[in-house]
């Protein structure tokens, strides 16, 4: 796997609040300006800068033939890719919102995901898929989805998905990069969270399949990922005046998995909860939990959680706010946590 190199340092870069959609764009147009072979499609990228203005200005700097608005065909636009990827492109396709990708899922799955193997890495498929996703936003049905576990559970593909402002910029550069197929999730809720951050001065980025830390504790690890990485850091706070002390680990790539990084978390603190959008029922969360008991068993002292969205079709925009992992439903998993080790160390009967 091949990452971006780190732009180069300078004395007088200044940072200021940057929102993570900013940061986004800036690492098309400098992946734009540094490789004449990155190109940027989807609807409404060109002219109008995406739904979002991810792509804002990237048609007046670089023109229409690097990127380029399509017709309303997401099985069109990654079949595409597929041919620019093939004569040596490195095209970067927008999907306006999660769940209007679900058209290119065949081109996705039976030629993105398995060229490279195929042709017995003869043919690299250096796509990036950028993907935007999850709640919060008051979007209705088929613009909240949180789609990541179709995408894990397709060999081939990398899967992505950042929390900070720092990480959008340098694993979305780190994608592009990249010879193999990335998913890029973007949590739609976080494009306006705001971080003194500066493209000419970025801070260091750990490369895709690295998990990181963003908070120490000693009683239990939160586990998450995107959107729902600051709900654990707000919970994490929250538990202090109980008396917890909980680790926040923000897993950044779904797919490589950061084996090392969780299991080391863990065993640290003997508990963990996997919180996400995503439905509970057959969501990433199992496979999370599954790989931290196979390594961590006799480290645990309870049984590993989940906290996620309910099994549903993502509700209205007025019940959303039940729908997605919160505070609460995050400190009460802890708690159960609490009451499973007390019970284990009792011996208590149920």
């Amino acid at each position: 796997m091949t990452t971006a190199p780190a732009t180069a340092a300078t004395s007088t870069a200044v940072r200021k609040p940057a929102t993570m959609a900013q940061a986004l764009g800036r690492a098309l147009r400098d992946a734009m300006a540094e490789d004449p072979s990155v190109h940027v499609l989807g609807e409404d990228v060109g002219t109008l800068g995406g739904v979002f203005r991810i792509t804002d200005g990237l048609t007046q700097e670089f023109g229409e033939n690097r990127c380029t608005d399509t017709p309303l065909a997401e099985a069109g636009i990654l079949g595409t890719a597929v041919g620019m990827a093939m004569y040596g492109l490195r095209p970067v396709v927008e999907m306006q919102f999660d769940a209007f990708a679900y058209p290119a899922f065949e081109q996705l799955i039976s030629h993105v995901s398995r060229m490279r193997n195929r042709t017995r890495g003869a043919m690299p498929m250096p796509i990036t898929v950028r993907v935007p996703y999850g709640g919060g936003i008051g979007g209705v049905e088929h613009h909240s989805d949180s789609s990541e576990a179709y995408y894990m559970a397709t060999p081939g593909l990398h899967v992505v998905a950042p929390a900070t402002v720092a990480d959008a910029y340098g694993l979305l550069r780190s994608a592009i990069a990249s010879d193999d197929p990335v998913i890029f999730l973007e949590p739609k809720r976080l494009y306006w969270s705001k971080s003194d951050w500066s493209a000419e001065e970025p801070e260091p980025v750990e490369p895709i399949g690295r998990a990181v830390v963003r908070r120490r504790g000693t009683d239990a690890t939160l586990i998450s990922y995107g959107p729902s990485v600051q709900v654990c850091l707000e919970a994490a706070e929250a538990a202090r005046p109980e008396g917890w002390d909980l680790e926040v680990l923000d897993l950044r790539s779904l797919v490589p998995f950061d084996d090392e990084t969780v299991c080391a978390s863990v065993r640290r603190t003997g508990r963990a909860v996997v919180v996400h959008e995503s439905t509970g029922f057959g969501g990433p969360g199992g496979e999370i939990a599954a790989r931290v008991t196979e390594r961590c068993f006799h480290h645990l002292e309870a049984p590993v959680l989940r906290v996620a969205g309910f099994d549903i079709p993502y509700p209205p925009p007025m019940l959303e706010r039940h729908h997605l992992p919160g505070v609460d439903r995050v400190l009460d998993a802890v708690a159960r946590l609490q009451w499973e080790a007390d019970w284990t160390g009792t011996g208590g009967a149920r």
